[in-house]
């Protein structure tokens, strides 16, 4: 039996950044610095170490100034477009990481880092190791053997000598004589003109080498072919010479000075803390575990014990409150334990749903909640939660309704730190309470050996569950004392506390689903995208894999060669904004774009939503996320129901499946252009005002000012381009983009701007005030205070600055507006509750409202809804609702 080599992993890091660069254009941490290349860099660094588990690791990395290629050869990658500015400080920084993993960090001036691998490889492979190089560069396929193999993780694909004889036609050996007569671009390496990959492979698979080749161009096929190989014969040389590694270089380290060991913890939570990866952070902190240290958590097994619990939670001013369960999905999971806390540093946890062998006695759940109902549904009860509506849930999925919920720290936190990557209590107990949190995978493991909650033995569940409600309550009182007075203060207590209640109710509510009506809406739709395939593939002139990008990318700009294709690293681009530019003037992009549109829309909804529905509700449950976006707004997910397209028929018909109880109806309730409102009243637009006011249609109003006719004389088309321009201002939109959405030149595009601006010049300064507000406090605030971090505001990448100026636009405007439903939310579920009406609140999607009721409340329920929602904020031009009912969500819209 062959005794297993071990493994020596050699990282082209100079590939790797790049690739974790372009993977995450739009990360940075609170100062505004940029942090995607460092994030995308050791998350790939981490999977690799994770996935491959090398004996032996080093990073290698290319060095500063010119190498000796370029004194062979001054032209060597002149053609490379410069390092983006925002790139330059995280090179150091990805350094960093990599010394901190206690790896080595090689560079040598004047070679590049391919030299320094190729020496490695070499040397390792000489000595007994198995070589694996990390890269996606394909001029190294030329130092692949038996021993050295090459891996790229991105493609997840390893090339040994098969690989690369597929590849290039030719072995490894023969490699650097097809790249001496191809050339290569990236690198501006001429090679030979007219001479590609394919014809110099086999120009090399029948001469063995570039010199044997050039003795007998006689012998090649082609007059032009031959006059070339004459004409640049010591190009090809040259060529061949730069794409040649260095196998010899003076670099004093043995494979045992690459073994892998632990990590620098200290060094690593200390960066990723100051890069703000609250995750790794915690992943890597050197704490000792508290829980294990200090704190005193008590198992409640007995009525005694529960008896004394109920006495602590009685007199406490507040207490905290986490559900362990068996599943995520709060309306389906069953209760394994409630665990509390009345003061910093001790906890109690009552188990009622553990099942293992040898599970001690645990108290019944019914008597359980029973006995904690009184207190969990008192008002007068302050209770405090971390994401407080999934407990809230499970509970009332038990039969308890928790009341009296004052503090719910995820909000908190997001109110507060609106800039924070994540509200999580594992980053937020890091962050406020330097404390690392006993990771949930230490308690059920993960993967395939993953266990139930309900399996983890009562003593450690304990610890676990305990720490989670005493950290909580510590969380609170930390974060409470940070609570600006003023705006966030009211923001939070008025808005976004009572709106956790709000969601739950709504998320408990869900919504009936037609599964019959979608399972006949899919079949449709399978027969379409049989017939646009068909069509498609007749104007292609034969089948293809429509699927395929890369295949895409082939019949569109090398079969049909139609114009203003894209290539990438990976191939021709396919993109949406390709095939849009495309679709205009060719018949094939414009099905293709259809034929995506309709394939997600079955996927993502008719297939997928009737799977979806709650078997003991037979309704389909949404989530309500309230601490994700930016500027306030809510997202939804587990299904998305934000993102169903009306303006398509398909999509039209997707809303038709959503039903109301039977011999009910839905209400869709819609603000009528609430952010242009906003911002009409937020830059104090006297002109748009007086529009709004007067219900007139304030696109042909804006079309009759920038084109300056009477209103009776604008156009449909006019009236289109006045509104792209009135949305377009609300985004920061520039002329380049307006001139693209209108189909005119920019220069065209500029000067209805200027119109614009010329006709609203308050417009124009609300646009320069929110900028030079962002670029001061590095956040921009809405009409109730809520703070819209933007922290590459000052980022001196000219890109990224650029898209935080346009969000310094719009946030203030998009957040007004998610503030001003929030309120009506909050309003309308106050007056519903309070008037004993049956109906109920179900969806909330951007600016609409969707309720179901009994038909007898048809009326006063829409009465009620409009003027709640008409009258949430004070402005000074009205806000207006636009109100429907029917069967399904399409007839109420």
């Amino acid at each position: 039996m062959t005794e297993k080599k071990e493994q020596v992993y050699l990282v082209d890091g100079s590939s790797y950044i790049y690739r974790a660069y372009f993977a995450i254009r739009h990360l940075s941490n609170s100062k505004g610095e940029a942090t995607n290349a460092v994030y995308g860099f050791t998350n790939m660094l981490l999977t690799l170490l994770r996935d491959q588990q090398p004996d032996h690791i080093a990073v290698i990395f290319d060095s500063k100034g010119p190498t000796f290629r370029k004194e062979l050869y001054p032209e060597y990658k002149a053609n490379r477009a410069a390092m983006p500015d925002d790139l330059i400080p995280q090179i150091p920084q990805i350094k960093d990481v990599v010394r901190a993993f206690n790896l080595p960090a090689l560079e040598l001036s004047g070679y590049e880092a391919d030299d320094i691998i190729a020496t490695l490889a070499k040397r390792y492979a000489e000595q007994g190791f198995a070589v694996t190089v990390v890269t996606g560069d394909k001029d190294l396929m030329q130092i692949v053997s038996d021993e050295v193999r090459l891996l790229d993780t991105m493609k997840g694909k390893i090339s040994g000598r098969q690989e690369v004889i597929e590849r290039f036609g030719v072995p490894p050996e023969q490699v650097l004589e097809v790249l001496g007569l191809a050339g290569d671009s990236s690198d501006n390496i001429p090679g030979v003109p007219g001479i590609g990959e394919k014809t110099a492979a086999g120009l090399i698979q029948e001469f063995g080498s570039i010199d044997n080749l050039l003795a007998n161009i006689d012998q090649v096929k082609g007059k032009k072919r031959q006059e070339n190989l004459r004409e640049f014969a010591d190009q090809a040389r040259l060529s061949r010479k730069l794409a040649d590694l260095v196998y010899d270089l003076d670099i004093n380290l043995s494979a045992e000075e690459l073994a892998l060991g632990e990590p620098n913890r200290e060094a690593l939570e200390e960066l990723f803390r100051k890069f703000e990866f609250n995750k790794l952070a915690q992943e890597f902190a050197a704490l000792p575990q508290r829980a294990e240290v200090d704190a005193d958590y008590r198992t409640v097994l007995s009525e005694a014990d529960l008896d004394e619990l109920i006495a602590e939670l009685r007199q406490a001013k507040r207490f905290a409150i986490d559900t362990e369960t068996t599943s995520l999905n709060a309306v389906q999971a069953e209760l394994v334990g409630l665990s509390f806390a009345v003061r910093a540093n001790h906890g109690w946890y009552v188990p009622v749903g553990h099942r293992y062998l040898g599970v001690p006695d645990q108290l019944e759940q019914s008597l359980v909640l029973e006995r904690l109902r009184p207190l969990l549904e008192d008002d007068a009860c302050k209770k405090v939660g971390q994401n407080i509506k999934y407990d809230a849930l499970v509970l009332l999925n038990a039969g308890v309704e928790l009341a009296g919920v004052e503090i719910d720290t995820m909000v908190l936190s997001y109110v507060i730190y609106p800039e924070a990557k994540s509200h999580g209590l594992d980053a937020l107990a890091l962050e406020h309470l330097n404390h690392r949190m006993i990771p949930y995978s230490e308690m059920t493991g993960t993967g395939k050996k993953q266990i139930c909650f309900s399996e983890v033995e009562v003593e450690r569940a304990t610890v676990y569950a305990a720490e989670d409600a005493d950290i909580t309550l510590q969380l609170a009182e930390k974060l409470l004392a940070e609570l600006p007075e003023g705006a966030p203060h009211k923001l939070f207590y008025e808005v976004e506390m009572p709106l956790v209640a709000v969601l739950t109710r709504m998320e408990w509510s869900g919504i009936r689903i037609d599964a019959e009506f979608l399972g006949g809406l899919s079949g449709e739709m399978g027969e379409k995208l049989v017939d646009l395939e068909k069509e498609i593939h007749a104007l292609a002139g034969g089948p293809f894999n429509i699927n395929s990008p890369k295949q895409l990318g082939e019949v569109l700009f090398e079969k049909l060669s139609l114009p203003k294709g894209k290539k990438t690293k990976t191939g021709w681009s396919t993109n949406v904004e390709v095939l849009t530019a495309l679709a205009h003037d060719h018949e094939i992009a414009a099905k293709i774009l259809d034929y995506r549109s309709l394939s997600k829309l079955k996927n993502t909804y008719s297939d997928a939503l009737p799977k979806l529905i709650n078997p003991a509700t037979g309704r389909l449950h949404t989530s309500f996320n309230q601490t994700v976006t930016a500027t306030g707004r809510l997202s939804s997910s587990d299904p998305n129901l934000q993102n169903i397209p009306i303006r398509t028929t398909e999509g039209r018909r997707i809303r038709e499946a959503f039903i109301p109880e039977q011999d009910w109806v839905l209400i869709s309730a819609d603000y009528s252009q609430v952010e242009l409102r906003v911002m009409a009243h937020m830059a104090d637009v006297a002109g748009l005002k007086e529009s709004f006011a007067a219900g007139e249609d304030i696109h042909k109003r804006t079309a009759g000012e920038i084109f300056n006719v009477f209103p009776e004389m604008v156009t449909d088309e006019m009236r289109r381009q006045a509104k792209t321009i009135n949305f377009g201002v609300l985004y920061g939109m520039g002329a380049f983009s307006l001139g693209k959405d209108l189909g005119i030149s920019r220069a065209e595009a500029q000067q209805f701007i200027d119109h614009y601006f010329e006709r609203y010049p308050a417009v124009l300064q609300y646009l320069e005030d929110k900028k030079t507000e962002a670029r001061e406090h590095q956040y921009v605030t809405t009409l109730l205070g809520r703070h819209c971090a933007i922290p590459e505001i000052n980022s001196k990448n000219g890109a990224v600055r650029s898209y935080a100026e346009r969000n310094a636009i719009n946030y203030p405007i998009q957040g007004s507006a998610a503030d001003i439903i929030k309120v009506a939310m909050v309003n309308i579920d106050r007056r519903l509750r309070a008037e004993q009406l049956q109906c109920r609140m179900l969806l909330q999607v951007h600016d609409e409202l969707v309720f179901e009721a009994p038909a007898a409340e048809l009326e006063a329920v829409c009465e009620l809804i409009r003027a709640e929602m008409e009258g949430a904020v004070s402005l000074d031009l009205p806000l207006r609702v636009d109100l429907g009912s029917g069967a399904n969500w399409a007839q109420a819209h």
